[in-house]
């Protein structure tokens, strides 16, 4: 059974970081492209990164750009999301997804690119 699962959620003062997981069971991470996803109340699922099946091509919501890194450890089959200077507006749920295995060259922002999804991980950013 394939399964995605994160973790390394968690309440963060504004300014703080946090490192998430996304691990996979049941097939390889390196053959897909991997997207990670939010979606705050009463908001629409937005993208905030992906990477495509070779790592070199890679996306970054404005909104996160120069804050979150999207990485690749294929030895532990899991994608990681550093996501540094945390603001109130990253609080949300977030969630990994996986696409493939044919080759991507460029990874989708979009949530209907995706055929694997996690369960999410809370991410609330509060003083």
């Amino acid at each position: 059974q394939l399964q995605l699962v994160e973790s390394g959620g968690g309440l963060v003062q504004p300014g703080g970081s946090l490192r998430l997981s996304c691990a996979a069971s049941g097939f390889t991470l390196d053959n897909y492209a991997i997207g990670w996803f939010r979606q705050a109340p009463g908001k629409e699922r937005e993208g905030v990164s992906c990477v495509n099946n070779n790592d070199r091509n890679t996306y970054y919501a404005d909104s996160v750009k120069g804050r979150f890194t999207i990485s690749r450890d294929n030895a532990k089959n899991t994608v990681y999301l550093q996501m540094n200077s945390l603001k109130p507006e990253d609080t949300a749920v977030y969630y990994c997804a996986a696409d493939g295995p044919e080759f991507r060259y460029y990874c989708s922002a979009y949530a209907a690119g995706y055929n694997y999804w996690g369960q999410g991980t809370q991410v609330t950013v509060s003083s």
